[in-house]
């Protein structure tokens, strides 16, 4: 329903996901994990809105993985109700197809977190995580995967080094740099593939000139008036 084609934050998606399927990048970009340094900087919101733009571009086969855990928040984001998903694959207790839930994007699925019994690091520490990619691979041809905060808890380092490429989400104005060095440090020193860093809330910090208003995004629209 937030979602407008026209709008500036779509545009500044379509142009990230171009980035990203560049025809410079080394290999083709088929997991990308997102995650944050803190709680709160909007990680799962840009996992959303980046699945809805590779849906709608790529027109291929796309997954929203919610691997939080802990604060899952991707369901309540599509109005889904409570239901089995990644936890319930993990522990062996389901398997993809039957928790793979469809959305009104075309080729666009997500799966929830589902439901967590005792701690979220024992079910990453007891399950095959490289098995899990691999079968999310064979269904999808995109997946994004939403995983908990680098600084809180261990969890996106269990899964960094076995996706194409991770992105951090920072929200402007708010992130003390020194958090940001210390999570993109925990990155580099786990030799992962990041990919770069997306402000999120830039708006809030920048002069007027830079506000949509200003600069007149929807400028075609005023002319035809």
């Amino acid at each position: 329903m937030f979602y407008d084609k026209e709008s500036p934050s779509a545009t500044e998606f379509r142009r990230i996901y171009a980035r990203l399927t560049s025809n410079r990048a080394e290999k083709r970009l088929q997991t990308i994990l997102v995650t944050s340094a803190m709680l709160g900087e909007g990680k799962s919101v840009i996992s959303s809105l980046l699945s809805i733009t590779a849906a709608l571009l790529r027109r291929e086969k796309v997954a929203l993985i919610d691997l939080d855990l802990r604060r899952g928040r991707v369901q309540e984001y599509f109005a889904f109700s409570d239901g089995p998903g990644v936890a319930d694959v993990l522990a062996g207790k389901s398997n993809i197809k039957a928790v793979s839930r469809t959305t009104a994007i075309p080729n666009l699925s997500i799966i929830t977190a589902g439901k967590v019994d005792g701690s979220p690091i024992d079910i990453f520490d007891h399950s095959d995580i490289p098995a899990f990619l691999q079968e999310l691979k064979f269904y999808f041809d995109t997946i994004i995967i939403d995983s908990p905060p680098l600084i809180p808890v261990s969890d996106p380092m269990m899964i960094a080094d076995q996706v194409d490429g991770v992105l951090v989400v920072i929200k402007s104005g708010v992130t003390p740099r020194e958090v940001v060095s210390r999570a993109i440090n925990l990155l580099d020193n786990s030799g992962v593939n990041l990919l770069g860093i997306i402000i999120n809330d830039l708006e809030s910090v920048l002069p007027y000139y830079y506000k949509e208003h200003y600069y007149g995004y929807h400028y075609s629209s005023s002319e035809k008036k």
